[in-house]
């Protein structure tokens, strides 16, 4: 006859407790070890049934908490000058200091909100003297392309400008309209700390303002210029810049710049000098107003002061 279920779980747990009588003998587990109803595991997945994702280990029934990761959050506004040096040298320590090493450090601790952007122009209007967008790269802070797309100017081009800008009638055929183009670009941007060349001339052409305060324009950084040799005041050129501290040759040849290579160019030049920059930013910030939440001298109390109750009830009560 067919064996019922009773004899089959009375089976399995005789095997079950068998099993672990054997394991306590040898060692293998202890004794007072909170098990509950499944059978021990052995070996290197032994210690994964009590041991959570971070490597916290707790006794059988008590929850674990998480440990906290070790990643440098994002800076505040009013973060001060000792807090954004720490936060920049943490990041950039990922690195091995090169411009190479750049590349192959943690994404993981790369800061999201750091964006590079260079954009070609081409001629329009009257004589081909109004720039007009017809190119737009933006790269990140490893200086990998995140956007790069042809643009169809509103305007018809007059002057290509290929000598400069690289454009050609060919590149036109796949171009987006420029509205489109503007879409794209500003939600990439929104919330992000904007790096450049001469930044004002990208945004002019995007037709957009970005905040000052979140741009981060490689021809008005006085430590590049010092580190550079150059004069601290001086305008010098991207391709300049590059030659003297990257030991590298861009904007070469006669098919015009690569938005591309010069997106990418002005991330390296920022972040080579960018703890000393932030820190010397974070210092020349003005002090932000204290909240009315967290001061203490805007207690509710001292609204009860006559000198705040309007005149015609004063007048009114007396």
């Amino acid at each position: 006859p067919p064996e019922g279920p009773s004899k089959k779980k009375s089976r399995k747990h005789q095997r079950f407790m068998e099993r672990r009588a054997l394991l306590e003998q040898k060692g293998l587990l202890s004794p007072h070890q909170c098990l509950g109803s499944q059978a021990p595991v052995v070996g290197p997945e032994a210690g994964s049934t009590l041991t959570e994702a971070g490597g916290t280990t707790a006794p059988c029934g008590r929850k674990v908490r998480k440990p906290k990761q070790v990643v440098s959050p994002s800076l505040s506004p009013s973060a001060s000058p000792d807090s954004i040096a720490r936060h920049h040298a943490v990041l950039l320590s990922q690195g091995n200091g090169s411009s190479k090493g750049v590349r192959t450090s943690s994404p993981l601790l790369r800061p999201g909100k750091y964006v590079a952007i260079d954009c070609e122009m081409v001629g329009t209007g009257p004589q081909g003297r109004l720039s007009e967008l017809a190119r737009c790269s933006v790269v990140n802070y490893e200086g990998d392309v995140i956007y790069d797309k042809y643009i169809l100017p509103e305007l018809p081009i007059v002057d290509y400008r290929t000598r400069w800008s690289g454009i050609t009638k060919k590149h036109m055929k796949s171009a987006i309209p420029f509205k489109a183009a503007q879409a794209e670009i500003l939600k990439i941007l929104k919330g992000k700390i904007v790096v450049g060349h001469a930044i004002h001339n990208d945004f002019q052409a995007l037709k957009y303002f970005h905040p000052k305060d979140r741009t981060r324009d490689t021809s008005r950084i006085p430590v590049l210029n010092q580190r550079a040799g150059l004069p601290v005041r001086a305008s010098v050129s991207l391709k300049s810049l590059a030659r003297h501290l990257l030991q590298k040759k861009i904007q070469a040849g006669c098919k015009g710049h690569s938005s591309v290579e010069d997106a990418q160019t002005a991330m390296e030049l920022y972040r080579l000098v960018e703890v000393q920059w932030e820190t010397e930013l974070a210092r020349s910030l003005p002090p932000r107003p204290p909240s009315p939440v967290t001061d203490p001298t805007t207690d509710s109390n001292q609204y009860m002061d006559d000198r705040y109750w309007p005149t015609d009830l004063m007048s009114s009560s007396l």
